[in-house]
């Protein structure tokens, strides 16, 4: 197991800290980067596919990180955790605004060290017949290793959205998700994802579907599945990762 600490969080955010090293960065799209980060033991932790870490952005003793715990950590989901399990990657969105994990996003370097609390969250795949996968640039990230993780035999369906073609984040998988893109329409609240779940051809509702992204988008997404679709709500896993306004979300 890497060499963990003890930190005043740990009753909030987990049991360990683990420390790393950042040993790549470069860019994927115009707004997303590779950020990756190598332990100096392998990691012992148990990992599912779409799970995130919470990566130290600020001093927790600090004043305002003991008034405010939560804006000393930013989340990030993990893209790829290396066999050796010594290196894991991330796939960073740089989005609008000003805060700290947009600052780190763009500001870190190879060299630098950081400090992450170790997988938490329940957003992975489950066991069904097929998997429908919905979101924006920001699920991508997530769900890239989950369909990595369901195999090449997974009957896979599903749309990504972006701003343009350049912003297409790569997936693996055999079958790929229907791309499609907004031209300077919102991703808030997106006509354009709705428009396109309204076109996407099914093999009826016995499925799992992972919609993912911006909250507002992401209940438009589950009310249509279900009131148009007839999807059961227990077979929908939804995950908000951002709203305009709010930061922390996820």
């Amino acid at each position: 197991m890497p060499r963990t600490t003890r930190n005043p969080l740990a009753g909030v955010f987990g049991k360990y800290a683990v420390p790393a090293t950042i040993t790549h960065v470069e860019p994927v799209t115009p707004t997303m980067r590779r950020i990756r980060l190598e332990t100096d033991q392998p990691i012992a932790f148990p990992y599912t596919p779409g799970q995130h870490i919470r990566i130290q952005l600020k001093d927790p003793l600090s004043m305002s990180g003991i008034l405010r715990p939560s804006e000393t950590l930013r989340t990030y989901t993990i893209w790829d955790l290396s066999p050796e399990r010594r290196t894991l990657e991330l796939r960073v969105h740089l989005y609008g605004g000003d805060g700290i994990g947009l600052r780190w996003a763009h500001e870190a370097r190879p060299g630098e060290a950081v400090t992450f609390w170790w997988p938490q969250g329940d957003f992975f795949t489950r066991e069904a017949a097929y998997h429908v996968f919905i979101g924006e640039e920001t699920a991508g990230a997530a769900f890239g290793p989950m369909i990595r993780a369901l195999g090449a035999s997974a009957e896979v369906y599903g749309i990504l959205e972006s701003e343009a073609s350049e912003h297409d984040l790569p997936m693996p998988g055999t079958r790929p998700l229907r791309r499609v893109h907004r031209h300077g329409a919102p991703a808030a609240s997106s006509r354009v994802l709705l428009a396109a779940v309204a076109e996407l051809d099914l093999p009826g509702n016995a499925g799992a579907a992972y919609v993912a992204g911006e909250a507002r988008t992401c209940q438009l997404v589950r009310d249509f599945l279900v009131r148009e679709r007839n999807w059961p709500r227990t077979s929908i896993t939804v995950k908000p990762f951002w709203t305009p306004g709010k930061r922390g979300l996820h």
